[in-house]
Order: C-alpha cells, then sequence, then structure tokens
C-alpha cells in the first residue's frame, strides 16, 4: 500500500508536516514526514494535530445520523424547528436538515455580511472575528434560493450544528465530543487550536485556525490515527457505537451532477466499485478523507500547508483513494468460471 501514496508530500512542496493513514481489511498503514514548527521541531507523529477545515462538516453529518437514530430528531425536520422562535424568520420548511446536510437547503455559500469582515483577514483568519452573535444577526438576515438544486455552503453546515445544537440543549463543540468524539475514541480530535502543527501558506507560517461563529462548518483539529479509527468506523459491519449511524450517512441523498451526496460526504462510483470523500482546507492546513464500505478500504492525508489555486495535494489523494480500492477490488475478485466447450 506504501507505494500507491508515496509521491503525496510532493504535491505538497510548502508543507512542512505530511501524515498519511490507510487501511484496508484488517491491514493498516501510518507514514509520516517532517517537523510541527509549533514549540521548537518536533516530528510528526501518527498523533501531530492537523486543521480539518470543511472535513469538519463530516463529523457533523455523522452527528445529525446519530441524533435522528436516538429519536431526537428528523432528516426531514424544517430547520426552524430547532432554533429559537424568530432566529431564521425567512427560512420556510423546505429547508430541512437533510438538505442543509446534502448542499440542497438553497442557502448561499457564505452568511449574508461574512465576506466584507473577512477579506482585511483573507490570507490569515477570514472568520476570526464573525463570532456567534454575528452568525445570529446574519441568520435572521437569510434567505434560501432554489432549494432542493445542490450549492455547496458551509452557511448551510454551520447552521446544521446550531440546529443540532439547539435540539439538545448544549453547545456544538460539547455535544459533538459526547455523542461522536469520545464514543469513537477521538482523543487527538476537537475544536481547540492547542498542540496543534504551524500551517503555511506559500511558505509563510500561518496562526492558527479560528471559526468561532461557523465551528460545525470547520473547526476540527484531528491526527492522522483519530481519522482512521474515525473513517473504519464508517466501514462493515457497522458494529461499534455508532454503527447505524455511519451506516446512514453513506446513503446517497442527492445529485451534485457528476456525483451523488450522502450527509456531507460526495460518492463516486466505478463499475461496482465507490469512494465517498471529502476535503478541508484552511489558511494553514489541507485535508482529505476517503472510504469504500464495498472494499473495506479507508484513507486518510494530512499536511500543513494551505492549499492554492495550483494545489495538487487533494487531486492526489483523491486518486490515491482510487488506486487503493481498485487493488482492494482486484485482490477479492473471483476469477470468472472457463466455459466447457464439450458441452456446446
Amino acid at each position: 500500500m506504501k507505494d500507491l501514496v508515496a509521491h503525496l508530500p510532493a504535491a505538497v512542496p510548502d508543507a512542512t508536516a505530511v501524515a498519511v493513514a490507510l487501511r484496508q481489511g484488517d491491514r493498516e498503514v501510518v507514514l509520516v514526514g517532517g517537523t510541527t514548527g509549533r514549540g521548537g521541531p518536533r516530528p510528526v507523529t501518527g498523533h501531530t494535530r492537523f486543521e480539518l477545515g470543511s472535513l469538519t462538516k463530516t463529523f457533523t453529518g455523522l452527528l445529525l445520523a446519530e441524533m435522528a437514530d436516538r429519536g431526537e430528531v428528523r432528516l426531514t425536520d424544517p430547520v426552524r424547528r430547532h432554533l429559537p422562535v424568530g432566529a431564521a424568520p425567512h427560512l420556510g420548511r423546505d429547508v430541512t436538515l437533510e438538505r442543509l446536510a446534502t448542499h440542497t437547503s438553497g442557502l448561499a455559500r457564505l452568511p449574508p455580511g461574512l465576506l466584507s469582515r473577512a477579506v482585511p483577514r483573507w490570507r490569515t483568519n477570514p472568520y476570526r472575528d464573525f463570532d456567534a452573535d454575528d452568525f445570529a444577526a446574519a441568520l435572521r438576515r437569510a434567505r434560501s434560493r432554489a432549494s432542493g438544486r445542490y450549492r455547496y455552503s458551509n452557511f448551510g453546515g454551520a447552521l446544521l450544528g446550531e440546529a443540532l445544537a439547539g435540539a439538545a440543549g448544549r453547545p456544538f463543540a460539547d455535544l459533538l465530543a459526547e455523542r461522536v468524539l469520545r464514543p469513537l475514541g477521538l482523543t487527538d480530535t476537537d475544536c481547540t487550536p492547542s498542540a496543534q502543527v504551524t500551517g503555511h501558506l506559500r511558505g509563510r507560517p500561518r496562526p492558527p485556525w479560528e471559526i468561532p461563529g461557523m465551528p460545525a462548518a470547520g473547526a476540527l483539529r484531528s491526527s492522522a490515527l483519530d481519522l482512521l479509527r474515525y473513517l473504519t468506523a464508517h466501514l462493515p459491519p457497522f458494529t461499534g457505537p455508532l454503527g447505524r449511524a455511519a451506516a446512514e450517512v453513506a446513503r446517497p441523498r442527492a445529485s451534485a451532477g457528476d456525483h451523488d451526496v450522502c450527509l456531507f460526504w460526495d460518492l463516486r462510483r466505478r463499475a461496482d466499485r465507490e469512494l465517498l470523500f471529502h476535503s478541508g482546507g484552511t489558511r494553514g492546513c489541507t485535508a482529505f478523507a476517503a472510504f469504500s464500505p464495498t472494499t473495506s478500504t479507508a484513507f486518510a492525508a494530512l499536511a500543513n500547508a494551505g492549499p492554492t489555486p495550483g494545489s495538487t495535494f487533494v487531486q492526489r489523494a483523491y486518486e490515491a483513494a482510487w488506486a487503493l480500492v481498485d487493488r482492494a477490488a482486484s485482490r477479492t475478485a473471483r476469477p470468472r468460471p472457463v466455459p466447457d466447450l464439450r458441452a456446446t
């Protein structure tokens, strides 16, 4: 398996730390390289924490499935059912929890008013000064357009987290830790910026990523080992503490044109093979994760360099994930029987 991912560090030359973790069946491999660069150079390990960016949304999707499995929410619930009265006066009943998790809610990519505040910190911490009060103010202005059509939305992912927190009566970070992170044993994963790699953008160090008003859309940090454990929970036979929820997140629910959308996970198929995947990027880190239930394959790649227009790390990681799936499928394929020509 190592030969399929050996090229990944070269795809992110600005990074000083890279970690890759993969599983096929019962075999597990973790590859790391570089130094963390925070608090003095330290070697990267499987427990080194990277910013996940939008990969956080898949955790939010798993939390949604877990709460639906408990009967605390329904995927068809209008989001406003789990928000304070008057919090979203312009959102109709068609903006449901499921549509938020499939980017079909019709919400814009960013909350109203965020972009103008983000521009001064665009290359460092664009979300830092947009807090919970700002999010609430944006939500009061928000309107949904063309609900039912795919339109990627950080706003929608963040709003789903707000709704789940409202349904449980607990802050999102605490709720996620209680329902997802601790049950899966993800000890390196949380929303705090402490004890993590120093991120880089075009070779320059970046401050820790902050997104106080939209944690469910992109606040998590995690390690290669934790991500591998997380992805393994999404593979059959789904016997872990979130087994039913993990199976539910992989069900296709909407179309994005060239691929299907599950609960935040993107899904593509090739012949009888499938791959669910998601990427994430902050100003200082890039993350990619994928899994294939049909081949019992899981794959995660992390780098402490933020994505740029010329970055190929995510594309190369995506190709490596498919290569792992194809290799696993070829090993398990049964040979076709040789026809008995004498019987014809």
